[in-house]
C-alpha cells in the first residue's frame, strides 16, 4: 500500500511541477520581453503578455515600472510574481510530498 502513495505522489509531483513550471517559463518570457522592449502588437509577444496579466497584475502598483528610451524596461511585478510562483510551487510540493517513518 505505501507503494502506491508513493508511486500516485510521484505523479502528483510531476504534474504539479510541469504546471509550475510552465507558468514560470511564460513568465520568463514576459520579463525577457519586457526588457528588451518586444514589439506589444506581435501576436506572439501579446499573446504572453495577455496570458500572464491574471499572474502580474495583481502586484502592479507594488513598485513602479522602470522604463528606457524605446523600451518598456523593468518591470517589477513581473519579477515579484516570479517569486511568489516559487514560493507557492515549493510548498504544493512539500504538501504533496508523502511522509515516511513512523511520527508519534
Amino acid at each position: 500500500m505505501e507503494q502506491k502513495t508513493k508511486r500516485k505522489s510521484h505523479i502528483a509531483q510531476s504534474i504539479v511541477g510541469v504546471i509550475f513550471g510552465v507558468i514560470e517559463a511564460i513568465l520568463a518570457f514576459r520579463l525577457i520581453f519586457k526588457l528588451l522592449g518586444a514589439n506589444p502588437e506581435n501576436v506572439f509577444v501579446n499573446g504572453i503578455y495577455n496570458i500572464t496579466q491574471p499572474f502580474v497584475g495583481i502586484f502592479e502598483g507594488i513598485f513602479p515600472q522602470f522604463s528606457t528610451k524605446g523600451a518598456e524596461g523593468f518591470e517589477p511585478a513581473t519579477l515579484i510574481a516570479i517569486v511568489v510562483i516559487i514560493l507557492i510551487s515549493w510548498a504544493v510540493m512539500k504538501i504533496i510530498t508523502p511522509r515516511t517513518g513512523n511520527r508519534i
